[in-house]
């Protein structure tokens, strides 16, 4: 009750009142030591909680059926462990492994990671793994192959090697699989692999001469049907059109376009099934865009990556070796014609499955999933012999374990120690070696090929004797980034093959030479810290009267500041003091080298990116990118807007569908329009073609096409955007403007000139210069679609670029430095547009 209710109900004299303010003042101090006491207790009882249980936190990348295997040793070992909870998170290759460095670097992360060995060849040097000798004994280490313990230095052991991780299983090595529904001879030599697969390459070709087909005179029969009806129920709306001059019809146009356009895509399945003999066949299969796996066609030519004879790392690309191999791999699909165009990964691996391949090249991850498909009578061979050289083809080899954070300490590195021993104990490794096909670390349950029982074992342990080991070098990363532009733009037809491998040994040298670098401090250093110290005092100088009301504000009004003070925490967290980090590193020699003891160098990475000519021509490209992708969002926002607003009738129906593009996660609407832009499976060429009779075209192996491609994708991202941003602009018209412009005889288009683009330049001018700063920022588009700027990184924009250099080759100053000159360009841009166009000016 408050004090005038109180006086008022008692009729008490003011003295009264002054002690029910007393007591009233005491009561708010009682009340925060209740709450203080409340607080107590529930600290007291989370770290009780938190004292009897503890967590150990895992990140990997296996598959799903090694993921089962793994779920259920993890929960044997929590079972014999109740005081200690796994927290195990499953990411891809690169993006465990690009975020375990951004973690560790920050002092966190898991406490261990699960990967391939050529991972530690980077956290190595960086310094964020431990070194794993003080926790196992001689005897211990003795029972694991000597292949599944891999050895580097770190900064701080410096010339002394470190047990960096310890590997449960010894392979991550390819290998033939053969479906023997379809194939009934094993393939000895490279001969018999290319006869082989040719005979069972039955697939319908693409080209200039394909009749249409069928559903060429049922589609318009469809779309004339509808069309029809659309007129019959829009006849009211046409009878006003003619009677007012009012744009209905545009709208009829665009629903029946994208009632033909949603036609087409239901259709897109029964085109997908078409064959001419219904048959779609290919003979081999393997992820044909990617260099490693070309290696075992370079061993079998009697190549290998690195300089076997030099004393220090070299790369050894441009060698006849290497020639001959990427001629061979171009003519499995230009001579023979074995291999669908631009098979990836997924696509190969969807075809062996589908029974639409007859042999497939993958890896020991994907084995046991073939051999237990029952649509599948698959048999893991090794990988013939080429006819040339006599060599079998031999992939790299290489163990995939445990490594320990440097970040975990204490009981807690105590218990994922713990985790670690018991995932690569011997009843693990046996559940592995049984369920996954996967060869063992352990000593005690390794065999000779030749007396295993299991023909899948025996075929996998023969290869990993025929194979070699891969390196755990950092520079690996070098290595693959030189050879994937040139080696894409060979089997694109874009080079030969002599000058694919001097490009990549080129390459190779530069990738080497810029990861390795150690940029040391310059005399501008100096200058520049000394410049941001005056940059600073000046900001503080010139806002000094702001300072000082916010200090008195703060002491007479604290609550509202306590208020607000967890979202300016949180703004400072999330974008002053990251915007503050990068600029500090775009100044700095953050490497490879120096990951964790990075110093100011001064203005050398802003001097290595304005004077590399690459990084003009990728600006120009995103220039055009942007420039295309806003217009064409912002033209066919407008029009359908436009279309839309006014008295349409399923207005609110269109909307929803028009809409559905931006509702869609990005990731997903990427992937979908990826995969119609196949050459040979996808939606675009299969009614192109199959349909119309239009020639095919390779979206995603010609660079032009791949960044029209990105382009169409993003488009289509980013008109609903613009279409609801407008049609709620132009809501907000009077209409009564139009009626006068009507009575004055103005014409539609005079109308929608001097009417609706001015009333509209408010809404419009800030959603342009956000739509030109997101897409000009937009990675997920060109990443997902091109598969990370593919064919040979001609399809990258700033953005992507950025990202490569930073994480595939580790030049963290340097991309800092260069997201520095995008942010420049950006707000440059922006200020300039919003100033041109005077977008928050008054409309007249």
């Amino acid at each position: 009750m408050s004090q005038r209710d109180d006086g008022a109900a008692t009729g008490i004299s003011g003295t009264r009142s002054a002690e029910g303010r007393h007591a009233k003042r005491t009561a708010v101090p009682d009340i925060l030591s209740v709450l203080g006491l409340l607080i107590v207790f529930i600290q007291a009882g989370c770290s009780s909680d938190s004292n009897s249980t503890r967590s150990v936190t895992l990140w990997h990348q296996m598959s799903p059926a090694e993921r089962e295997t793994l779920n259920e040793a993890v929960e044997r070992f929590e079972r014999d462990n109740p005081q200690i909870r796994v927290n195990v998170l499953y990411k891809e290759t690169e993006e465990l492994r690009s975020g375990f460095q951004a973690a560790a670097l920050a002092g966190t992360g898991p406490d261990l990671i699960y990967g391939p060995s050529d991972a530690v060849g980077a956290f190595a040097p960086m310094g964020i793994i431990q070194d794993l000798g003080p926790y196992y004994s001689d005897n211990e280490l003795g029972l694991y192959s000597g292949d599944a313990l891999t050895y580097a230095t770190t900064p701080e052991s410096k010339e002394t090697s470190s047990l960096l991780q310890i590997g449960d299983r010894i392979g991550n090595h390819l290998a033939l699989i053969v479906n023997r529904n379809i194939v009934n001879e094993i393939p000895r030599n490279s001969d018999d692999l290319i006869r082989i697969a040719k005979q069972h390459t039955r697939i319908r070709r693409m080209n200039k001469e394909v009749k249409p087909g069928f559903l060429i005179w049922v589609l318009p029969g469809l779309v004339f049907i509808i069309a029809c009806g659309l007129l019959w129920s829009q006849r009211a709306n046409i009878g006003q059109f003619f009677g007012d001059s009012r744009m209905n019809p545009l709208a009829f146009l665009i629903v029946v376009l994208a009632i033909f356009v949603s036609i087409i895509t239901i259709v897109y399945p029964f085109l997908n099934n078409r064959r001419d003999d219904g048959v779609n066949q290919y003979g081999l299969v393997f992820n044909f865009i990617e260099p490693y796996f070309a290696v075992p066609f370079i061993t079998g030519h009697g190549g290998w990556i690195f300089d076997d004879k030099a004393q220090s790392l070299q790369p050894a690309l441009d060698t006849p070796a290497v020639v001959n191999a990427l001629a061979f791999v171009r003519d499995l699909r230009e001579k023979h014609n074995v291999l669908p165009a631009g098979c990836d990964y997924e696509m190969a691996d969807t075809l062996f499955k589908k029974g639409q391949a007859a042999m497939i090249i993958n890896g020991d991850w994907s084995w046991g999933d073939y051999v237990a498909n029952p649509k599948l009578d698959a048999a893991v061979i090794p990988l013939p012999a080429i006819v040339s050289t006599g060599l079998p083809m031999a992939p790299m080899v290489a163990p995939r374990g445990y490594s320990l954070n440097i970040n975990s300490l204490g009981q807690s590195r105590d218990d994922a120690i713990a985790l670690m021993k018991h995932l690569l104990s011997k009843d693990v490794q046996q559940k592995n070696l049984t369920e996954l096909k996967a060869l063992p670390s352990l000593l005690s349950l390794s065999v000779e090929s030749s007396h295993l029982a299991d023909p899948t074992l025996r075929a996998a342990a023969t290869q990993r004797e025929q194979g070699r080991m891969m390196p755990t070098d950092a520079e690996m990363r070098g290595i693959w980034e030189a050879m994937r532009p040139h080696y894409q733009a060979l089997l694109g037809g874009d080079t030969t093959p002599q000058e694919a491998a001097t490009s990549m040994q080129a390459d190779a040298i530069r990738n080497i030479r810029r990861m390795n670098e150690e940029l040391k401090p310059g005399l501008l250093v100096w200058v520049l810290q000394g410049f941001a110290f005056i940059v600073a005092c000046g900001f503080l100088w010139w806002q000094r009267g702001n300072i000082t009301r916010f200090f008195g504000d703060v002491r007479t009004n604290p609550l509202a500041y306590l208020l607000v003070a967890p979202a300016m925490l949180i703004l400072v967290i999330t974008i002053v003091y990251p915007f503050l980090y990068n600029i500090a590193l775009s100044f700095s020699n953050m490497s490879l080298r120096q990951f964790r003891d990075w110093q100011l160098i001064g203005l050398q990475n802003y001097g290595e990116v304005l004077t590399e000519p690459t990084f003009f021509v990728i600006l120009f490209k995103t220039i055009i990118w942007t420039l295309v992708c806003v217009v064409m969002s912002v033209a066919i926002g407008l029009l359908l807007a436009v279309a839309l607003n006014g008295n349409v009738r399923g207005k609110s129906i269109y909307q929803v569908a028009l809409i559905l593009p931006w509702a869609i996660p990005a990731y997903i609407t990427a992937l979908t329009w990826r995969g119609m832009f196949d050459a040979e499976f996808g939606a675009i060429n299969l009614i192109g073609n199959g349909v119309l009779g239009l020639p095919a075209v390779n979206w995603l192996g010609e660079p032009n096409a791949a960044f029209a491609a990105c382009i169409i994708t993003n488009v289509w991202l980013g008109f609903p955007f613009m279409m609801v941003i407008t049609l709620g602009g132009m809501q907000g018209i009077p209409r009564d403007l139009y009626e006068a412009a009507r009575i004055d005889r103005v014409s539609r288009w005079g109308q929608f000139r001097h009417i609706t683009l001015p009333m509209l330049k408010p809404v419009l001018v800030p959603a342009i210069t956000l739509g030109t700063i997101w897409t000009f920022n937009n990675i997920n588009v060109v990443w997902l679609v091109s598969a990370g700027g593919q064919p040979s990184d001609k399809t990258h924009i700033l953005v992507s670029y950025v990202y490569k250099a930073v994480f595939n080759l580790y030049r963290y100053g340097y991309g800092a430095a260069l997201s520095m000159i995008i942010f420049v360009l950006l707000l440059g841009f922006s200020l300039a547009f919003l100033n041109k166009t005077k977008a928050t000016d008054a409309v007249a």
